[in-house]
């Protein structure tokens, strides 16, 4: 019952927000269907993800191949400026120059992503710092 009330309030979050058109978008849809599954770390579907196997498989939906790692992803796609932010970008965040996390920009400061494990994709607040990891950079694929 929990899991449906948080997917509701989550999915009715999400619809108040243009999700824009291109291969970030379909992604980006994707995502937000996924909202609520859990978070198994390694896991790339169709009901368990960990971050980079959801924006893998959610650019896959799109059309485009991306690795399994946010570090290897950060590489694919054009570098965006933070106040340049659009919905599908991939927002990255790490450690000592290590990405380790990655989530998909909607928009209003707010991104989607498979946060860490006992946790669900879940719609969060896109702020600076993610946990104990800094924002490292954005990519427009």
């Amino acid at each position: 019952f929990r899991r449906v009330l948080f997917r509701s309030k989550s999915l009715a979050e999400a619809a108040k927000y243009n999700l824009g058109s291109g291969r970030g978008s379909i992604a980006l849809r994707f995502s937000i269907k996924q909202i609520g599954d859990r978070y198994v770390y390694g896991a790339a579907g169709p009901t368990l993800w960990d971050c980079s196997g959801l924006t893998m498989r959610a650019f896959g939906t799109a059309g485009v191949s991306l690795p399994h790692s946010a570090a290897a992803q950060s590489r694919y796609g054009k570098r965006v400026a933070l106040n340049q932010l659009k919905p599908g970008d991939l927002v990255f965040f790490g450690r000592n120059r290590y990405i380790s996390h990655v989530g998909i920009y909607i928009s209003k400061g707010r991104m989607v992503n498979a946060p860490r494990p006992g946790s669900r994709v879940k719609i969060m607040k896109f702020t600076p710092n993610f946990g104990s990891l800094s924002f490292y950079g954005a990519r427009r694929i």
